[in-house]
């Protein structure tokens, strides 16, 4: 039995990793004149994808408990406002507003577990009241763009993290050496991945997000408090969706209403994608790395032919979802004839 979910979840990884890698060498065959097969390319992806890594390793955790929750996307939103007016009209201290936004995440989490966990109520509907809620908060915090124009926020969000060895140089048009590098906010994302992997992996928190996934009635055989995992695993979710909206606000240098408006979608689809099953169960935080690899390849290369609409991404990206539920469709079958 743990075998065959073992190889049920590696199976899916694995053709997660295969889809990304063929992607990215076709569009490095067609578009490799445009600069795609430059590895700055795919650094870029990183970039431009670092909050959204966040969200994703925090939805993972809420899924694997047979969870959703659609309100980061507009938690997101409130996060940047905040910081943006914050540093920019308020002239706060923006490692204090960081902090702020941390604690936001964590309470606006423990009422979302709460109502989740222990009063049973229905994710879909309770993270839906918190998306309303977020997205409005928003609009009270300001109705207008702001942006990030100067002071330690803005310094922090240009550095630059060259490649060592100056791996992956290549000389551009001009004649001038480009050195790859990534932002500080990738950085960050990176160490939230392999936290999450490391937790999920080897602590008795992590083998209970599983666990309460694959059977709730089990789980409460074995001793564990189904109520609490799933109210820390939202809290969990909104903790580090706040700190993805410190690194989508790092990337961006702006606040606005509508901010991050699809993101929680793009979550899902990216942890659907790196083959964490709807039902729960099953899934980890490096199949979701994946899946936000391949949306963000699939937008770039959209990108980079320059003349396709930007909703052909979403159109790719739901085929591919569609095709990945159609896969879960299928283990949860066989997971169900091996009882």
């Amino acid at each position: 039995m743990k075998k065959k979910s073992i190889n049920s979840n590696t199976l899916l990884l694995l053709i997660t990793i295969g889809l990304f890698i063929v992607m990215y060498v076709i569009g490095c065959i067609i578009y490799g004149s445009k600069g795609f097969s430059h590895f700055q390319t795919f650094l870029n992806i990183l970039i431009n994808n670092s909050g959204l890594l966040c969200v994703a390793a925090g939805m993972t955790c809420v899924m694997l408990t047979g969870g959703i929750d659609i309100s980061v996307g507009a938690l997101i939103a409130m996060d940047c406002m905040f910081l943006a007016v914050g540093i920019t009209n308020w002239g706060w201290n923006p490692i204090l507003l960081c902090v702020l936004v941390l604690a936001i995440g964590l309470v606006f989490g423990g009422v979302i577990g709460f109502l989740v966990g222990y009063l049973d109520i229905q994710p879909f509907i309770v993270t839906m009241a918190g998306m309303f809620f977020a997205r409005g908060m928003t609009a009270v915090i300001c109705t207008d763009q702001v942006s990030i124009s100067d002071g330690l926020f803005k310094t922090l969000a240009g550095i630059k993290i060259y490649m060592p060895f100056g791996i992956g140089s290549y000389t551009n048009s001009k004649g001038v050496v480009q050195v790859p590098y990534v932002r500080l906010h990738v950085i960050i994302a990176l160490v939230v991945l392999v936290v999450i992997f490391l937790m999920l992996r080897y602590t008795k928190f992590g083998r209970s997000l599983y666990a309460v996934g694959g059977s709730e009635q089990s789980a409460t055989m074995m001793g564990l408090d189904v109520k609490k995992t799933k109210m820390k695993a939202y809290v969990l979710s909104s903790f580090l969706c706040s700190i993805g909206g410190i690194c989508y606000c790092m990337n961006t240098l702006t606040g606005n209403v509508q901010q991050a408006t699809g993101l929680e979608m793009d979550a899902i689809s990216s942890a659907v994608i790196g083959g964490t099953l709807l039902t729960g169960g099953v899934g980890n935080v490096i199949g979701s790395f994946f899946g936000v690899l391949i949306n963000g390849t699939i937008s770039t290369l959209v990108k980079t032919n320059g003349k396709l609409l930007s909703s052909w991404s979403n159109i790719a990206v739901a085929a591919l979802l569609c095709f990945f539920i159609v896969l879960q469709s299928v283990f949860a079958k066989i997971k169900e004839r091996s009882k």
